[in-house]
């Protein structure tokens, strides 16, 4: 742990295991899970650099769909860059939506939040869907079989995000070439330690 790392609040999780919030003067407030930052800190660094190649496309974004939505961090990049668009988040985890309301402002801003898993599906087509479903480092394999990819093809934009550290590059890789089966448009993005795949029917 860095110094200077302050544990604002430590909670036990049936989905993420143990989930701290913790403080430090660079990266501010955050959440993790089995070590990882899984929502504010460079989380937040990671999908404002994304987001901002998204509007630099010109892409209108009317309404937004987050499966993974975590603590909540992307909420109010998507807010800066597109004020209007009206957001649905989906996560599976109650304690880590409570923390982002307690500590990271979830609870400031106009969402529709689902507490469920993603692989259910969410009625409606969105101009956005942004895919960050991890557990710890790993990426459920459930959220790689085709038919999960297949029910977002309907979307305008999917983004998803996949880690590149370790060992996990070969398995983004592998991920993009599955992709590349089910949606006529992949491109590829590297933020930070990520790897985001911008995916378009």
């Amino acid at each position: 742990m860095m110094i200077g790392t302050k544990i604002l609040e430590s909670r036990k999780s049936k989905f993420n295991d143990e989930l701290r919030v913790l403080k430090t003067l660079g990266m501010g407030t955050y959440i993790q899970s089995d070590g990882l930052t899984q929502s504010g800190g460079i989380v937040e660094s990671i999908w404002s650099q994304t987001l901002k190649r998204i509007n630099n496309d010109k892409l209108i974004i009317k309404n937004c769909l987050i499966l993974g939505l975590g603590g909540g961090t992307v909420v109010k990049l998507i807010k800066k860059y597109w004020p209007k668009a009206k957001i649905t988040g989906v996560d599976i985890d109650p304690v880590i939506i409570e923390l982002g309301k307690k500590y990271l402002g979830l609870d400031l801003i106009n969402i529709d939040i689902k507490t469920q898993d993603a692989a259910k599906p969410v009625t409606g087509k969105f101009d956005l869907v942004l895919v960050d479903l991890y557990k710890g480092d790993k990426f459920p394999e459930k959220f790689e079989s085709e038919k999960f990819l297949k029910s977002l093809t309907k979307n305008k934009l999917v983004v998803f995000n996949r880690l590149t550290f370790k060992g996990n590059k070969n398995e983004a890789l592998k991920f993009g070439k599955k992709l590349h089966e089910i949606f006529s448009k992949v491109e590829y993005y590297y933020p930070v330690t990520n790897l985001m795949f911008f995916c378009q029917k």
